[in-house]
């Protein structure tokens, strides 16, 4: 035991080492030079190149920023509640967090992917995975919204998503701890052999974006880590890395980095979904829920579903094949071409690079060396593509600039490094501040990468920015990639534990972004159309208001003959046509969370008042000049009173 904790102490000494040399070979030139700070600068008025949507880790949420400037332009709410805009408090979006195990308003988000289509973006959604409630949710580009999110049974530690085909047919979810599946009731010490890993292929349709989870593959009980599509040549593959190939249950950091390979699971899913097609796989009893936001009515639906195909690959011959990769690997990347697959193991100095064509090769030869559970294992030295001897310790990540070129982070010597795809040669390399995570270049997880800015996101901060406490946000660095060399421009805190992230031209998303929503498409149940409709209606101990705002007052403002114990619900139409003019609604007293209307747009928040008394109601988005008029009085009476609901707005 004392062995273990030295050898871990050394571990964690030699990663402190590096971050210290990289923090004393900082120089006041560089980054700080005004070169550097122009490349960033977007002036007054203009708008940036590029949008970034990066992971918000244990935020739950998705936020996007501008690249090159590093600003923070919008947190999009997906597994949390947001008191921002009531997403999660608003009866609309509670259903939103439904899962099995009930009402569950965080996760922990990890990986956006962006909508393909022929394996270019498309702009029109964002896929995102929930890690520890296994989720995956698809968020709108035109409104920046959540519209849907899928759980995903027979699956823990949903890591190795989302990552979508180059046609958006699936989005992929990888589980990273393998369970038992069915779940029930069983020693731990049993794992090995009885423990299953789910990969799961959720259909999206290509109208609307709808989910829909098509079948799980039952593999044998390894860490799924995570994941990419072929594309191109390789189109109909899917790559996922795997790491506690021994099967250990305890002490990992130590037990599973026996073996000096593990593998990199190459899926066809073509063969797979036509062996569903055609009647095979097993229908299991599961219950998971499908949540959907109708855009339409601006509310959500929660649907329970009850089972679920599942495959069992040694049923689907040629379906599954191992790459034999070293050693532990985290990262597993497939370039612009489809014909490299690049293992990055985490124990490794080096980057293992498979060749899809020789992969294709070794399968027709039978090149195999044994097999697991039935799994044929490909020969490493068949398969291999080549290494890059990179000198950096910890390698994680890989994008690619679509000009021949990867971009590789290392962890424990926190650095990008630039090597060249086929000479395999690193050509460049820069310091990270510190231990970088994932990298992003817009489309570099596609086959038209914008190779002009590489993003790295940091898991430590240190001595970046202001200190604020033990604990500081996160830190995103962005190096312009565009020359022979790499130059770091810019850094900027990030919120939450960013993952990864996805990028566009910012031009793809602008000119689809919705501005309002139109009140004559607004069907929701309880929509205000106008002043006119608005009223107050008794239903036993519940109060509908159904309430009209626009700049600047509520419709109705006075409201009487609300008594303790009733259940208040403020229905609030916002009856404003103009862009970026929403109103806001909070009471005092409120158990829930203001929330935000939208031009055009329903919503409805409950109140149930304690306490008699006269209690004020007021926008909490500041809307116009008199922003601080727009209020409004709910006068509540004992239970028992006789005063009767009543009204009014001025005369």
């Amino acid at each position: 035991m004392k062995k273990i904790r030295y050898s871990t102490l050394a571990f964690l000494g030699l990663a402190l080492v590096f971050a210290s040399c990289n923090d004393a070979g900082k120089s006041s030139n560089g980054a700080l030079s005004s070169s550097a700070a122009e490349k960033v600068y977007v002036a007054p008025g203009e708008q940036d190149e590029y949008y970034a949507f990066l992971s918000g880790g244990y935020s739950g949420n998705l936020t996007v920023y501008g690249l090159p400037s590093g600003r923070m332009f919008k947190e999009i709410p997906v597994f949390s509640q947001f008191p921002t805009s009531g997403y999660g408090y608003s009866e609309e979006t509670k259903p939103m967090l439904n899962t099995s195990f009930g009402f569950i308003p965080w996760d922990d988000l990890h990986h956006p992917d962006i909508s393909q289509t022929n394996g270019e973006l498309d702009g029109r959604w964002v896929f995102v995975n929930g890690n520890n409630t296994p989720r995956i949710a698809r968020v709108s580009l035109s409104t920046f919204e959540t519209e849907e999110i899928i759980e995903v049974p027979n699956s823990a530690g949903n890591h190795s998503s989302s990552f979508i085909t180059e046609n958006t047919e699936y989005v992929v979810a990888g589980t990273r701890f393998s369970v038992p599946v069915p779940q029930r009731d069983m020693p731990i010490n049993e794992y090995k052999g009885n423990f299953k890993g789910a990969l799961s292929f959720i259909s999206v349709a290509p109208e609307d974006g709808r989910m829909n989870l098509e079948f799980q593959v039952l593999m044998p009980g390894f860490n799924y880590d995570l994941s990419h599509p072929g594309r191109g040549k390789s189109h109909g593959w899917f790559f996922f890395s795997t790491y506690n190939t021994e099967e250990a249950n305890s002490l990992l950091e130590v037990m599973a980095s026996q073996n000096d390979k593990d593998f990199i699971a190459a899926v066809n899913w073509q063969k797979i979904e036509e062996y569903v097609k055609n009647g095979g796989g097993t229908k299991m009893p599961a219950n998971y829920a499908h949540n959907v936001y109708d855009e339409e009515s601006h509310t959500g639906i929660s649907t329970m579903k009850k089972e679920v195909i599942t495959v069992d690959p040694t049923m689907v011959p040629g379906s599954i094949y191992f790459l034999p990769t070293p050693k532990s690997p985290h990262g597993c990347d497939v370039n612009p071409t489809g014909e490299y697959i690049i293992g990055s193991g985490k124990l490794s100095a080096d980057i293992t690079v498979h060749s899809f064509d020789k992969m294709l090769a070794a399968i027709e030869g039978e090149k195999f060396d044994g097999e697991a559970y039935g799994i044929p294992v490909l020969n490493f030295e068949e398969v291999l593509a080549g290494t890059v001897k990179s000198g950096g310790l910890g390698p994680l990540h890989t994008e690619f600039d679509g000009k021949g070129n990867a971009y590789t982070t290392f962890f424990i010597s926190s650095e990008v490094v630039k090597w060249n795809v086929g000479t395999w040669e690193v050509v460049d390399r820069k310091p990270t501040y510190y231990s970088v995570g994932h990298l992003m270049i817009p489309g570099g997880n596609s086959r038209k990468p914008f190779g002009k800015y590489v993003v790295a996101m940091n898991k430590i901060t240190k001595d970046r920015y202001l200190p604020t406490g033990p604990e500081m946000e996160h830190s995103a660095q962005i190096y312009d990639i565009s020359g022979e060399k790499m130059e770091l421009l810019y850094d900027f805190p990030t919120h939450g534990e960013p993952h990864y992230a996805a990028g566009c031209p910012a031009e793809l998303l602008k000119p689809n972004s919705k501005k309002i929503y139109r009140l004559d498409e607004n069907k929701h149940k309880y929509a205000t159309l106008g002043p006119n409709d608005a009223r107050v209606e008794r239903e036993g101990n519940e109060v509908h208001i159904y309430m009209s705002t626009i700049r600047s007052h509520f419709t109705p403002d006075n409201i009487e003959g609300v008594k303790v114990g009733d259940k208040v619900y403020f229905h609030i139409t916002n009856q404003e046509q103009d862009f970026d003019v929403p109103h806001g609604f909070s009471i005092i007293g409120q158990n829930t969370s203001e929330i935000l209307v939208m031009p055009g747009q329903t919503k409805t928040s409950v109140w149930e008042p304690k306490r008699v008394g006269v209690w004020p109601f007021y926008c909490t988005d500041f809307c116009s000049a008199l922003h601080q008029e727009m209020q409004g009085y709910v006068r509540v009476s004992p239970t028992n009173s006789n005063i009767e609901l009543s009204w009014s707005v001025g005369e």
